[in-house]
């Protein structure tokens, strides 16, 4: 990771990410925290989580508009376009006004889209091939260290003051971003347009995710997991209030402790792509994943507590292992299509599930459905896993290549009689 923050470009992107990270992790927990608080519904605090990934389904007209302009500006202007998102949250009083932060978070979602999207092109574009899963993993670092703080900020600052200052503080956050990232100097040329019409070019993103055989495994086995993952966005709820007989608040705490197992995932997540290759490091973040959800089906602090710091240190390792993946196996120019579809495959079942959790944590008891994640995601784990071999570990730094002998030209055949050279043919 020091050798990717010696480049001064990716330095000055670093603090931008930093910025608008930091504005996410105060917010969006806050969010759900300030419906239940509204409401004192479990399902409608998680349905928050579903407004924010919903438009997940619009990600690949998202991936083909970042891929008709170029990377900074565009990440500029959606860092603008998020801090004015969020003004409506000013108008919010009472459980009337619960709608407008439905609103407001769908439509974070929408610009998160393009925000991953065009940050995928922008760290292609100033990184080398070899760096990519350290640039990776170092932002997934970042991300984990600020919820070691971020999401219990946040919630400590909502029960102080309320949401509105914690919605300034994003805004200042995405303000930021912009104007850090408006300081860079890429050369990049314009996208041609010819090849961009959406007619023809709008399911490019699509076609090449299935045409790639590990881009096609990693997407089936992590939608697998996805499928179900989305439960606990709703289940943590149930299970602070239910099962631990605390306050909703004590939500933010329980974040902060995955934040300590998923800082960890990400330092060793570069090292963990060296080594098992991108779909073996994907593989890895979703098998972890099933413990953490089987202890989390029997209430008792102490093991919840293990079972966070399990699902933290899986997080970045799939983040890590599926973003290098996409980045390495995507031309440049279709990028941006590329990773909005990615990202629609994998959060769109997630969605599906937060929305499906946020009905069944009313009808069902919550340790049967974490029950039921640990046991889909161990099963989708094991087939990313099988899938391992079609993304190998690079060969290690150091280890020479092998000699391969070069082929001798065979000898004319001369019917074993001795050629003597002339003397003109000599002076040649």
């Amino acid at each position: 990771m020091r050798t990717v923050l010696r480049r001064p470009d990716f330095r000055l992107l670093f603090v931008a990410v930093l910025a608008s990270m930091a504005a996410e992790s105060v917010l969006l927990l806050a969010l759900a925290v300030w419906v239940k608080d509204l409401t004192g519904s479990d399902g409608m605090a998680g349905a928050t989580i579903f407004a924010i990934i919903a438009p997940m389904t619009l990600a690949p007209l998202v991936g083909w508009l970042v891929d008709r302009y170029r990377r900074r500006p565009f990440f500029v202007v959606a860092n603008l376009s998020a801090a004015v998102l969020l003004c409506p949250l000013f108008a919010v009083r009472d459980r009337a006004d619960v709608w407008v932060i439905y609103v407001v978070a769908a439509l974070y979602g929408l610009s998160y889209i393009a925000l991953s999207a065009v940050l995928s092109g922008l760290i292609r574009q100033l990184i080398p091939s070899d760096l990519l899963a350290d640039a990776n993993g170092l932002l997934q670092t970042v991300r984990q260290g600020l919820r070691l703080v971020g999401p219990l900020a946040g919630a400590g600052l909502y029960a102080a003051v309320g949401g509105w200052l914690l919605a300034a503080l994003a805004m200042l956050g995405f303000l930021v971003a912009a104007a850090v990232v408006g300081l860079l100097r890429v050369r990049e040329s314009a996208p041609s347009g010819a090849d961009l019409r959406w007619t023809a070019e709008l399911g490019a993103g699509l076609r090449h995710l299935s045409g790639e055989p590990a881009l096609r495994r990693a997407l089936l086995g992590y939608g697998l997991g996805s499928l179900v993952m989305g439960f606990t966005e709703s289940l943590i709820f149930a299970y602070v209030d239910q099962g631990l007989g605390r306050d909703a608040a004590f939500v933010g705490v329980l974040v902060t402790v995955q934040g300590f197992g998923g800082l960890a995932g990400a330092l060793l997540s570069a090292t963990v792509v060296r080594r098992a290759g991108e779909v073996g490091a994907l593989a890895a973040g979703v098998t972890f994943f099933g413990p953490a959800a089987l202890a989390l089906a029997y209430p008792r602090l102490w093991l919840g507590v293990l079972a966070l710091l399990l699902a933290g240190l899986s997080l970045p390792l799939t983040m890590v292992g599926l973003n290098t993946l996409v980045q390495r196996r995507t031309p440049p120019g279709l990028l941006g299509r590329v990773a909005a579809a990615a990202e629609a495959l994998v959060s769109g079942p997630q969605a599906l599930s937060i929305g499906t959790g946020a009905l069944l944590v009313g009808v069902l008891d919550y340790r049967l459905l974490f029950a039921l994640v640990g046991l889909t995601t161990t099963a989708a784990g094991l087939y990313l896993w099988h899938g391992r071999r079609l993304t190998p570990p690079p060969a290690r730094t150091g280890t020479p290549p092998p000699v391969v002998p070069r082929p001798r030209r065979p000898l004319p055949a001369v019917d074993h009689e001795v050629v003597v050279p002339t003397r003109r043919q000599r002076v040649r």
